[in-house]
């Protein structure tokens, strides 16, 4: 089986303010927007820093709002915290969260080793608000409330401590590096449809409002810094940022202020450390990768590289996905595992090359379907993951030449084990509301690649990769939400999929057909084939005849009002009557006998998620 991918025509892509945005698209949709600038300075001997922060929150919604939240995720890195909490109570916690026996890494943080950031004050329009640290979430109680269409400019200073490296953020990570700067500041939580999405960091990922950056980060001139945004001031910095073959202008003292600017994203992270190789390749047609990674032999070889690779998969994510709208991007050593940015990447290790790039194209393609189409991670983590997994693993297929048959087959496998295992909860599960780990992973990776690999084989793989192009540009700088894709799709290829989006993320039915009995009828055969799990499909039946020839048969799904093309062109085909969900029993004639039938296989791609394959297959008898 070979995916198909379509090519795309060069585009230029302009960032818009939100109401321009909204103003050309036409839509009654609305986003709240924000606008931050930060001064902040950073000790590197106490792992402590202070900052200001102005925020100009613009409300576009059509609601009235008396509060905001913002998030103080910091906080999360204290014993006796939730996250904590989690740790010490679930069945499987995070490996890299926990000491060998299995004990909270956080349970024994001292406080000079604790996370911790703290709001000190707070104005809105220079009017001091009523504020309530409630651990990761800040309360704040608004000195007026903020009109529909109205803006408002919050003024407040922090300081924070930077806990030793336990999970994405910290210092001194397992690699050595100083500062992983990720969920660093106070950041005002998302407000849209739904309402208020303030929830408490225990362990998963993030929602975030668009808006620009404009950050300056003091810190010890021999530190360099790589991250989110642009750099205004390169030939004050230097470290690699320079005009190559130009003179660094010299600054005075003992620390340097770098200054970013990042336009039209919904998160910043910086990392920094004193002992950074970086190194920077200009793509031809593309951004400036900048690549930051430890001054240690064990690394320098997969750090180069990855150079090369990374340049190869920025590529086929703009070929298949639609263009990367940023003129940057870093991939650097730090965090821990591999965690996605605006415009960068935290990633750790570097001895095992084949490791370090295939998290490189994971996260590089999280750039997409995260950074660009905004789902709120908390609520439906399988469109970002489970949709970065699949178009990671195409990527993989073909940059790293590996020429799988079926490049999913890992999130399928992974499937079938939770169906066994007995502990699949629904996709529609808020992240932090899973029993175990591993029954979140697998639904939000393994479970939501499937839900894309498997759309293709409903509605034809050259409509899915349209489908995913059409997603982008219709929903990039948005925050889309499960319908959103369904209803994409069903624009793409005249299929309806109400019935596909429901049963697979909001409940645990599963797939089974099974070829329950062949026989002869006359000079045809009869073949009837049972429905065993809950979730109709549409089927293909390929038959395979003794003289080595072979076609296929297509039976459509009466709920889907529409048929997928042929996707074995060099077959023929034959479209029979419509499945019906109510009657599990279909059956079917084929104008020839059956002696000269050797096998008959449902779903010869095996990108239908059948949770029982053996029951797919009949064969004749061999005399």
């Amino acid at each position: 089986m070979q995916y198909k991918t379509l090519k795309i025509s060069a585009f230029t892509f302009v960032l818009l303010t939100f109401c321009n945005y909204i103003n050309a698209q036409n839509t009654t949709y609305w986003q709240q927007e924000v606008d931050y600038t930060m001064d902040v300075d950073i000790d590197v001997k106490t792992f402590q820093y202070s900052g200001t922060q102005k925020l100009v929150y613009t409300n576009n919604s059509s609601d009235e709002l008396k509060r905001v939240y913002y998030h103080l995720f910091f906080n999360a890195f204290q014993p006796g915290s939730e996250m904590d909490m989690r740790l010490q109570n679930i069945a499987d916690p995070d490996g890299r969260m926990v000491t060998e026996d299995k004990k909270s890494r956080i349970a024994a943080l001292t406080e000079s080793e604790i996370g911790y950031l703290h709001v000190k004050s707070l104005t809105q329009d220079g009017v001091t608000v009523t504020f309530n640290e409630e651990e990761t979430i800040l309360v704040v109680e608004l000195a007026k409330p903020i009109p529909p269409g109205g803006k408002t400019t919050f003024d407040m200073t922090f300081n924070g401590q930077v806990p030793v490296q336990v999970r994405r953020a910290g210092r001194n990570n397992k690699d050595g590096v100083a500062l992983s700067m990720s969920q660093w500041y106070p950041k005002l939580a998302e407000y849209d449809f739904e309402g208020w999405h303030a929830d408490p960091y225990i362990a998963r990922e993030f929602h975030g409002v668009w808006g620009n950056f404009d950050v300056k980060l003091t810190i010890d001139k021999s530190y360099t810094v790589g991250g989110t945004g642009y750099l205004q001031n390169p030939q004050e910095i230097g470290h690699g940022y320079e005009t190559p073959g130009s003179k660094i202008k010299k600054q005075r003292g003992k620390t340097l202020t770098w200054h970013f600017k990042a336009p039209m994203v919904h998160d910043f992270m910086w990392a920094a450390d004193p002992e950074y190789v970086h190194d920077v390749l200009q793509m031809p047609n593309g951004p400036t990768l900048h690549f930051l990674y430890k001054n240690d032999e064990k690394f320098q070889n997969t750090w180069k590289n990855v150079q090369p690779l990374t340049e190869k998969a920025m590529n086929f994510f703009n070929k298949n996905i639609g263009k990367y709208p940023y003129e940057q991007y870093s991939v650097i050593q730090g965090g821990d595992g591999g965690m996605e940015y605006a415009m960068a990447t935290l990633i750790t290790g570097g001895e095992k090359p084949g490791s370090v790039i295939g998290t490189m194209i994971h996260e590089l393609a999280h750039s997409w379907f995260q950074q660009i189409l905004a789902t709120n991670e908390s609520k439906h983590e399988w469109m970002d993951e489970g949709f970065t997994t699949f178009i990671s693993s195409l990527c993989s297929n073909e940059i790293r030449e590996q020429n799988k048959d079926n490049p999913f087959e890992s999130s399928y496998n992974n499937y079938y084990y939770l169906v066994k295992s007995g502990k699949e909860q629904p996709q529609s599960t808020h992240s932090d509301r899973y029993d175990e780990n591993m029954p979140y992973s697998i639904a939000a990776y393994s479970k939501g690649a499937i839900f894309l690999s498997q759309l293709g084989y409903i509605i034809g793989q050259d409509k899915l990769m349209q489908t995913i192009k059409k997603y982008y540009e219709d929903f990039k700088f948005k925050h889309p939400i499960p319908n959103d894709i369904k209803r994409t799709a069903e624009k793409v290829s005249g299929i309806e999929l109400d019935w596909y989006l429901t049963d697979w993320t909001q409940t645990t039915n599963t797939i089974d057909y099974a070829i329950n009995e062949v026989s002869a009828e006359g000079g045809n055969t009869k073949i009837n084939i049972h429905r065993i799990g809950q979730i109709p499909m549409p089927l293909d039946v390929l038959v395979v005849y003794n003289d080595g020839s072979q076609e296929t048969f297509y039976a459509p799904l009466r709920m889907m009002r529409g048929e997928k093309e042929n996707p074995y062109s060099q077959m023929k085909r034959t479209v029979l009557h419509d499945i019906t969900w109510a009657n599990p029993s279909y059956t079917f004639e084929i104008n020839k006998p059956l002696e000269n039938i050797k096998a008959i296989v449902i779903d010869p791609s095996q990108l239908m998620a059948d949770i029982d394959a053996t029951n797919n297959v009949w064969q004749a008898e061999t005399p």
